[in-house]
């Protein structure tokens, strides 16, 4: 009889811990999923249409392209959410978010949906503007091992991957920014935009020479002629555990900005 006992004791314990297990991996899973919607259902599907309109500020005719992303949709969910990143032949494909009301690192922790959540969203912090105007911009985003949110930058390693892979494109309202990409490579645990002025040309100068030649590791670049006139972006995640506080970057140059409907 205490065999007996001892034996379904211990099938009781066993079924408890697989509970456990169980209601701990949903958990898991519910705090990692990013997105907590369709991302398709907020892309415009009637297809590739031009127009071409008079515009006052130009003195030849401008060509209006379909804007993709259905902003109207997105900003009914989240107001924070002001731009879409899409980077080809990777899985990041993603709102930018920039908070109106809470601290700058909100996102790091909270999903488009502000809620608490390992994964975090992409987003900017205030020290940018969200016209994308800035010498600058830094767009942040977590290196998840489930390869959702920046983790696919690290594909810019390969170099065959850097070389077949030039562009990302960057959608607001009115907007689709097309961005070569210059130079992917590590970086350390400095804060980007507090620790460069942009806005002194000196400075920026200086900064773009090093960025296409990096003193640095997992380093690929391209030849471009950057100017102090240029618009850049910097695309940044984290590391492996051994290098916590350091970064990963993917940069790229504004080279076409077309105006959308």
């Amino acid at each position: 009889m205490k065999n007996i006992k001892r034996r379904n004791l211990f099938v009781v314990l066993i079924s408890l811990l697989l509970i456990i297990a169980i209601i701990l991996g949903i958990i898991i899973w519910q705090n990692i999923d990013t997105n907590d919607f369709d991302t398709d259902k907020y892309k415009v599907s009637s297809g590739e249409r031009n127009i071409t309109v008079s515009n006052p500020h130009y003195d030849d005719s401008v060509v209006l392209v379909e804007n993709p992303i259905n902003f109207n949709e997105l900003e009914k969910q989240n107001k924070d959410i002001y731009a879409w990143i899409t980077v080809p032949n990777t899985k990041i494909d993603y709102h930018i978010l920039q908070s109106y009301t809470e601290d700058d690192l909100f996102y790091v922790d909270h999903n488009v949906n502000k809620k608490k959540a390992v994964a975090g969203a992409i987003f900017t912090q205030k020290l940018n503007q969200k016209d994308f105007s800035d010498p600058n911009t830094v767009i942040y985003g977590h290196n998840m091992k489930n390869g959702s949110m920046f983790r696919h930058l690290h594909k810019f390693k390969k170099e065959d991957f850097f070389n077949e892979n030039e562009y990302f494109y960057i959608y607001t309202r009115g907007h689709i920014l097309t961005y070569r990409i210059f130079a992917a490579y590590e970086y350390d645990a400095r804060h980007i935009l507090n620790s460069f002025n942009f806005f002194d040309k000196e400075v920026f100068a200086k900064y773009l020479e090093y960025a296409q030649n990096p003193n640095s590791i997992y380093k690929n670049t391209r030849k471009v002629n950057l100017t102090t006139d240029d618009k850049i972006v910097t695309l940044s995640t984290c590391l492996a555990n051994n290098k916590p506080n350091n970064r990963y970057l993917v940069q790229g140059v504004l080279i076409k900005d077309e105006f959308t409907y």
